[in-house]
């Protein structure tokens, strides 16, 4: 076979293309092809024979290269691809040629018999750029292939048929102003669908089209850069820059496509702050106000932005003294505002030396000069009708109590501050909700009182003064005015008789009862000391004295020893107190002294039946849930002890008596061996005992010594009571715990145990009082008072009289 590719070139190929056919033809299908040789490999196989066969490799009978086709064809006849041709085929038509693949018998079509292929569509390389198709050649008489199935691959040429395009356009960017020639600012790609491997068709080439001399492009990588120096963005802001790219290298008859770049010049802090006068007046009254605007000002800034903000300042002492000057965020003005009061009668003219700079400055333009500008602003006072001034800011004036209505108080003054000088008049005012207590005269400003004053009820009178002109009376200014009402001594001193004294009955005579103060409500210049005492011509108490403690206190002091509550409840006291002020004033007060028995152990004086309910904070509800509780227990107790005495026999008797353990300790006794104290065995046996002597229930009688001198040993029989004063105790106890033993006519004392005696030979000698009935005590036991309830009525006893004394000593021996 046979492949002729540059054949379809060029129309000069073509026509050797017919030469070739037309030969071709006239060797009787005698076909020219184009092959590679292949050296034929001889194998010797050997034959089951023993003889050797030798087998040749036939030569392939047709290979041939890629076919090409050119895109776009617009012919009106199917455009010729190729021919297939096999060195088998002798031209007789006995060969069938088969074409399969892609595209095949739709855009490739084939004749069976010559083998010619052609293309009857027109082809785009950018959708497809080659087919893989396959060829087989067929002997029509055994219908079986001449050759094996071969592959080949038609590519489509490609032609400029597509023009470079800008996807993303159009473009925005920026780039600062005054910015250097030759500064990037954006970079521009196109893109082309042909084919970037062969010719030219694909070779992309930028320019400008619209936009110089600003801005300039490269060729190849399309980057725009400045072309001019200097381009100011005050004069001119946007550009519109048109880049065309063109394929072909840029060469006659290629294709082109073009976008839009806008690009903006952005600011730089290139231009100063100008004014647009170098002077300026303005008209202020005297009447503004202090820190409220009184002029605006305003320098301009072509930049814009943070390169165009602004701060103002005064650059002359007087003037920054008066005013100040701030920037407005919105405006960019200069605000001027008033610091101080303005008075036209002391200045008339202000004089404001303004400077006006920039923020942000830009240190690469520094020399372009200075960023800086100023002013002259003159500032003209107006004169305006002001209402009267005060001499003062506030009066404080002074005035006795109890003053006679119409003394004078203080004067207030005030002036026209005008340079007419009009007269004023004075008014107070007057509150629907307060008492009037002074008036004004309107000419001359004299305060007065119009009723009696009391600095104990009001101290301090605040009220306002309001001062006019004559001539106009709607200008009007205030004053406060603030009165003190001084004191004088009209209030005698007083003591507090509310609270009740407690006199506890142990008190002693010359014990202080309580200390008593007084109050006065003068000033402390008209009571800063007060004296006490009794009334004049009253006889003298004999229960109390008072005591002036010559420091505005007094102290009560009893005069007698013991007072009894049952006797007399309540004393009733008068007491004098003096103030020393000018005059001297005094008063009486009756004081009120209650007697309880009181609480020991607390500072308190309190009764105690106060104390209790005082201290427990009991309802009366929980009181009663108390008593009735007591009583309740107090119930059980009477019913358990009848029992108990009705009780004759022990209910349960067994071989161990429950009551041996039954000890009750309720002496201060001497440990575990109390409860070995006596052999409790005869309880479980009644009949056993010996016969009664003694009952352990009655009280003996008191034993009296007989004589000071003790009798001889064995005088006194064990039956009789009288016991000799020096007789061994001991021995008399053992006694009476031998006849307790034997009685069995009571109940049991089996728990009772009684410690009378500490024994021989103990070191801490005996604590009872037996031997001590001819002492006698020299001791002072009304101190025994203050050790507490306790000790109270043993100090009765022992501080009424001796024979008292020898009472208790015949009590105890008994």
């Amino acid at each position: 076979m046979k492949v002729n590719p540059s054949s379809c070139l060029c129309p000069v190929l073509l026509c050797l293309c017919f030469l070739e056919r037309g030969y071709e033809a006239s060797h009787h299908g005698q076909a020219k092809i184009i092959s590679r040789s292949h050296n034929a490999t001889h194998n010797h196989n050997q034959t089951k024979d023993g003889e050797t066969e030798v087998h040749h490799r036939p030569k392939r009978g047709w290979i041939w290269n890629q076919f090409f086709v050119l895109e776009e064809h617009i012919g009106p006849d199917a455009q010729y691809v190729g021919k297939l041709h096999s060195n088998s085929d002798k031209g007789d038509g006995s060969v069938r040629y088969i074409l399969s693949g892609e595209g095949a018998g739709s855009i490739f079509i084939i004749n069976e018999v010559t083998g010619d292929i052609h293309a009857t569509k027109s082809l785009d390389r950018e959708k497809k750029s080659h087919y893989v198709l396959h060829a087989q050649a067929i002997d029509l008489n055994t219908n079986k292939p001449l050759e094996p199935e071969s592959e080949f691959i038609i590519k489509v040429q490609d032609i400029n048929d597509n023009a470079p395009k800008f996807p993303d356009g159009p473009f925005v960017t920026s780039v600062p102003e005054m910015s250097e020639i030759g500064t990037s600012v954006f970079q521009v790609t196109a893109t082309d669908a042909d084919d970037p491997t062969y010719g030219n068709s694909a070779r992309v080439v930028y320019s400008v089209l619209h936009g110089q001399p600003y801005f300039s492009v490269d060729p190849k990588s399309g980057i725009i850069r400045t072309a001019l120096a200097d381009m100011d963005r005050e004069a001119r802001e946007h550009y519109s820059v048109v880049i065309q790219a063109k394929d072909m290298a840029g060469q006659v008859g290629g294709l082109s496509g073009s976008t839009t770049v806008n690009i903006t010049l952005t600011d730089v802090n290139d231009n100063p702050p100008k004014f647009p006068q170098k002077n300026y007046q303005v008209f202020v009254p005297e009447s503004a106000q202090v820190g409220k605007p009184v002029g605006k000002i305003k320098a301009n800034d072509e930049d814009i932005g943070i390169n165009a903000e602004i701060k103002y300042s005064i650059l002359n002492p007087e003037g920054a003294g008066m005013f100040s000057i701030s920037t407005d965020k919105d405006t960019r003005e200069g605000v001027i505002t008033l610091r101080k009061v303005l008075n036209y009668e002391k200045k008339k003219h202000y004089s404001l030396h303004i400077a006006a700079e920039n923020t942000h400055l830009d240190p690469h333009l520094s020399y372009l000069g200075s960023f800086k500008d100023d002013a002259t602003l003159k500032i003209t006072v107006g004169d305006v009708d002001e209402p009267p001034v005060f001499s003062m800011d506030y009066y404080i004036m002074e005035v006795y109590e109890n003053a006679k209505v119409g003394t004078e108080v203080g004067a207030v003054t005030a002036r026209d501050p005008d340079s007419k000088n009009s007269p004023v008049r004075y008014f107070i005012e007057r509150r629907e909700d307060k008492e009037v207590y002074f008036d004004i005269e309107s000419i001359s400003g004299v305060i007065r009182t119009t009723q009696l004053l009391d600095r104990e009820d009001t101290p301090w009178h605040n009220i306002t003064v309001m001062a006019t002109e004559e001539d106009n009376p709607s200008l009007q200014s205030h004053v406060p005015v603030t009165v003190q009402v001084l004191d004088v001594n009209d209030n005698p001193p007083m003591i507090n008789t509310e609270d009740e004294i407690i006199i506890c009955e142990s008190t002693r005579a010359g014990q202080v009862i309580q200390t008593i103060t007084a109050v006065d409500k003068d000033d402390f210049a008209n009571g800063k000391g007060f004296s006490f005492s009794f009334p004049g011509g009253v006889p003298a108490n004999p229960n109390f004295t008072i005591k002036d403690n010559e420091d505005s206190t007094a102290s009560i002091i009893a005069r007698r020893r013991r007072f009894h509550r049952l006797t007399q409840e309540l004393y009733e006291l008068p007491v004098v107190v003096w103030d020393d002020g000018e005059p001297v004033l005094s008063s009486t007060s009756t004081l009120v002294l209650r007697v309880c028995s009181c609480q020991r152990g607390t500072r308190l004086k309190i009764c105690q039946g106060e104390a209790f309910l005082s201290s427990a904070g009991l309802s009366t509800g929980a009181l009663i849930a108390i008593l009735l509780c007591v009583l309740i227990l107090l119930a059980i107790v009477i019913l358990f002890i009848t029992l108990r005495r009705s009780k004759k026999e022990p209910l349960i008797i067994s071989e161990e008596d429950i009551r041996e353990n039954v000890v009750t300790y309720d002496d201060e006794g001497g440990g575990e061996e109390d409860t070995e104290a006596f052999d409790i065995i005869a309880l479980r046996n009644p009949a056993a005992a010996e016969e009664l002597k003694f009952r352990r229930d009655v009280r003996p009688e008191c034993i009296r010594p007989r004589s000071s001198r003790r009798p001889a040993r064995g005088h006194h029989s064990p039956s009789s009571l009288d016991i000799d004063e020096e007789m061994d105790i001991g021995e008399f106890i053992k006694q009476r715990v031998a006849e307790a033993d034997q009685d069995t006519s009571v109940p049991p004392y089996d728990s009772l145990q009684t410690y009378a005696y500490e024994g021989q030979g103990s070191p801490a000698g005996s604590i009872s009082s037996l031997g001590s009935t001819g002492a006698h005590s020299e001791l002072d036991y009304n101190s025994m008072d203050d050790w507490g309830p306790k000790f109270e009525k043993i100090a009765e006893l022992y501080g009424e009289e001796k024979q008292r004394t020898q009472n208790i000593l015949e009590f105890v021996n008994c």
